[in-house]
């Protein structure tokens, strides 16, 4: 059935791309919510100290060792098998471990993406789409990609395909949420002080345990706030695509689990998601998949954005 399916995308896609040619760069309002930035100056109270210590770990970090990029925490090194040494220590000229942004066990934070679940052949294609600039990550991938050799990359990339994903964001609908300030890893944390303010047409993504997160806990997740009644539209959108779009499915698969090339969308960072889509549209990426999706998103809303993102979320991976 998977090789039909095969034969079937290429066709079909050419058929989107004769139907709907956007321009090459296309006029896009990114929203805040979907790109944090971090704040200024972090709010009292929000400083960690003393030694850092997480559930079921016999290890103990200070927050410096911790936020060290280089040279990242792993807290159960018996739960995963051997990481190769891009995984421990990164590129000896960049000081980057796959390690410390996607943690030992493949989960992103939110200001990234999660590998868990991911073949390791999209892994090492997107490695090359960033290295040859084909795909844009002005933050840090672009320059990883070109300090990282291909070996290192697929080694990187078998790791992390045989590591098994479970649920690391749990999807909730909500009027309110607690306030939040963004740290200078681009980590959405709520405020000290406490606090709600209205979600509006938003979805916020803050840990569970916002001690844990910055610790780099790899069983302490997030919690996705999203609109109420987000989920079941982008059900409707994913499944039929509303009529402005094809059908997330036909080449994401039942369940948006992905398979072969195609990545899985199921329990990724929503707000991951929705900067994917926002960028396919404006045409920032540059890959044969991205020109393709450049096609696929061109009628897409905001609102269906963030509908579609809420609901591949909230999927169990």
């Amino acid at each position: 059935m998977k090789n039909l399916v095969w034969l079937f995308i290429p066709a079909l896609l050419s058929v989107i791309a004769i139907a709907a040619e956007p321009p090459q760069q296309a006029a896009v309002d990114y929203p805040a919510w979907a790109y944090p930035k971090a704040d200024a100056t972090p709010p009292a109270g929000a400083e960690a100290s003393g030694p850092v210590k997480v559930p079921g770990s016999a290890k103990s970090y200070t927050q410096k060792e911790i936020d060290d990029l280089a040279n990242p925490p792993d807290w159960f090194p018996d739960e995963h098998g051997t990481a190769p040494q891009i995984v421990r220590s990164g590129a000896s000229d960049k000081g980057f471990a796959c390690g410390s942004c996607h943690l030992f066990a493949g989960y992103g934070h939110p200001e990234s993406a999660n590998l868990v679940g991911l073949s390791a052949d999209f892994i090492v294609e997107q490695m090359a789409d960033f290295k040859s600039g084909d795909r844009i990550d002005p933050a840090r991938m672009n320059a990883i990609s070109q300090a990282t050799s291909d070996d290192d990359a697929k080694a990187a990339a078998d790791y992390f395909s045989s590591l098994k994903p479970t649920v690391w964001v749990k999807v909730m609908e909500a009027d309110m949420v607690p306030k939040s300030w963004v740290n200078a890893a681009r980590m959405r944390l709520p405020l000290p002080g406490g606090g709600m303010e209205p979600l509006g047409n938003r979805i916020i993504e803050l840990p569970q345990d916002p001690a844990l997160a910055t610790a780099r806990d790899p069983k302490s997740g997030f919690i996705a706030y999203v609109p109420p009644g987000s989920v079941a539209k982008g059900e409707m959108l994913a499944s039929t695509g509303g009529g402005k779009t094809i059908s997330c499915t036909v080449c994401h698969g039942d369940g948006l689990k992905g398979f072969g090339n195609i990545p899985e969308l199921a329990g990724q960072h929503p707000i991951y998601i929705a900067r994917q889509l926002y960028n396919f549209k404006a045409g920032t990426s540059k890959s044969a998949a991205a020109q393709q999706m450049q096609n696929v998103v061109a009628n897409l809303t905001p609102d269906d954005i963030l509908a579609l993102a809420a609901y591949a979320a909230s999927q169990a991976p």
